[in-house]
């Protein structure tokens, strides 16, 4: 008998893992159709519901943590890389979701992230700028041409900022390759611009910049989203 029961037992446990690993499948593809449609992506985002057992989650309509992977986000004409979105205490009551609702879906706090391509950054430079890289907590250009009438060869370090109109490249340092030197307020007046990535979509304002050898890595955190509440980016 005891190896009956332990055999019923061992049964009923992989049987309820099995549950909750085919929930919780479901639930991601849910949500990752929901995330699709409501931003018109090209492509369905991965989806991963973090935390044991799933349908304990479920039942009880709060999850410790889910993450979002949209991949390429395109604002402004800007697309940007390896957007993913990490939500923490999400609040998503089980006749809500069974009906396909996120009225009443909210997250304690998401974060969006996402990398801005070097590529991207130089599209939007000044013509003298003719190549851009991490150099610390800013970017290292090589520039050539002219600025103002003097000739430019060189290098020049700049920084990296958010503002209510994108990221803000701004040189603080120039080096020049034997050529005259060039006053740094000449060099900003020319070469400071604006990669127009203000926003993630969380929709809310970027507040950390990383530079990384893929690019900048950018991120945006609110607090208390209302799933429902977050519109469509324009493209």
């Amino acid at each position: 008998m005891r190896k009956v029961l332990l055999v019923l037992l061992i049964f009923v446990a992989a049987a309820l893992v099995a549950a909750d690993r085919l929930g919780v499948r479901v639930a991601e593809d849910k949500i990752g159709e929901q995330v699709a449609a409501q931003y018109d992506l090209p492509q369905q985002p991965d989806v991963t519901i973090h935390g044991v057992p799933f349908l304990t989650q479920a039942v009880g309509g709060e999850y410790e943590h889910i993450e979002v992977a949209i991949g390429d986000w395109t604002e402004q004409g800007v697309t940007v890389t390896g957007v993913t979105v990490d939500m923490r205490g999400v609040q998503a009551p089980l006749s809500e979701v069974s009906k396909g609702s996120a009225a009443n879906v909210t997250a304690r706090t998401a974060t969006a992230s996402a990398v801005i391509p070097y590529a991207v950054i130089k599209k939007e430079a000044p013509k003298e700028v003719k190549s851009i890289g991490p150099k610390g907590d800013g970017l290292q250009v090589e520039m050539a041409g002219d600025i103002l009438g003097f000739a430019v060869s060189g290098t020049a370090v700049v920084e990296v900022k958010p503002t209510a109109k994108g990221i803000a490249v701004t040189p603080v340092s120039v080096g020049s390759n034997g050529a005259a030197q060039i006053p740094l307020a000449l060099v900003k007046r020319q070469l400071t611009w604006v990669v127009p990535v203000a926003d993630l979509p969380v929709g809310s304002r970027i507040s950390r910049i990383e530079p990384t050898p893929d690019g900048l890595r950018v991120a945006a955190t609110a607090e208390n989203v209302h799933l429902n509440d977050l519109q469509q980016r324009p493209k």
